[in-house]
């Protein structure tokens, strides 16, 4: 009978899911990846690096504190507008280039990216705060990392379609980069760099999606079969698994 069982079950359990089409397109020339696209954040990086801890930024952090009458707190929020604008454009009628489901893996691949970017290197540099030199987490800006992120998903996005889409979501950000500078929570090189980090991690964003696609299978045609094998040694049972994508 065991032996009977061992011969039968490998067939009995085989599950095989052939052609399941998913109208999606795996690669396009949205992710492909050219040196070009590094020299933007590159050099904003480069030069945020170079000017911190310099009397350049020093000397830009008491001019903007010699006209500051109170301070604004909106950028903890409008650096959000960006990365929702990435989704809701498409809902008042701008024509993206990626469906919903291809925006929410970029966009959650950008956000980690940023998130490991900008924090590994907080941790590594320890730069202090303008106002608080006891918070040693100053070096890149996170606030301005994520509004320039969601700027460049907005210019890549939507850039085909208007120009105007990009250059209102890097106004934003713009913003938002002059707000933290302004409210002295950064030095102006803070901000440099976390515009190149932003920007940075949009573009891994769009390079990682084939790779996210099939990780998730969602490739256009999957050939997947499963397969449960009983064993028996004559002292220990069990089943074998195999998946094969």
């Amino acid at each position: 009978m065991i032996c009977f069982l061992i011969f039968l079950f490998p067939f009995a359990l085989l599950a095989q899911e052939k052609n399941d089409s998913i109208d999606v397109q795996v690669a396009d020339a949205t992710t492909k990846f050219t040196l070009k696209q590094l020299i933007i954040p590159a050099s904003l990086i480069t030069i945020g690096a170079l000017g911190s801890g310099s009397d350049l930024v020093k000397d830009i952090k008491e001019e903007v504190a010699s006209h500051r009458s109170h301070k604004v707190a909106i950028d903890n929020y409008i650096q959000y507008l960006p990365a929702v604008s990435f989704y809701g454009l498409s809902l008042v009628g701008a024509k993206p280039k990626h469906s919903y489901a291809d925006r929410t893996l970029i966009l959650a691949t950008s956000y980690l990216s940023m998130g490991i970017l900008v924090g590994g290197v907080k941790y590594a540099v320890g730069h202090p705060r303008p106002d608080k030199p006891n918070q040693l987490n100053s070096f890149p800006s996170g606030h301005t990392a994520t509004a320039f992120m969601g700027a460049e998903l907005v210019r890549r996005e939507y850039g085909d379609d208007s120009p105007w889409y990009g250059i209102a979501a890097y106004s934003v950000a713009t913003g938002v980069g002059v707000l933290r500078v302004y409210n002295e929570r950064h030095w102006a090189s803070d901000v440099l760099a976390g515009a190149g980090f932003g920007i940075l991690s949009a573009e891994i964003g769009y390079w990682l999606l084939p790779f996210n696609k099939r990780l998730f299978l969602c490739n256009q045609t999957t050939n997947s079969q499963l397969a449960i094998t009983p064993y028996y040694t004559g002292q220990q049972g069990g089943l074998s698994l195999s998946y094969q994508f």
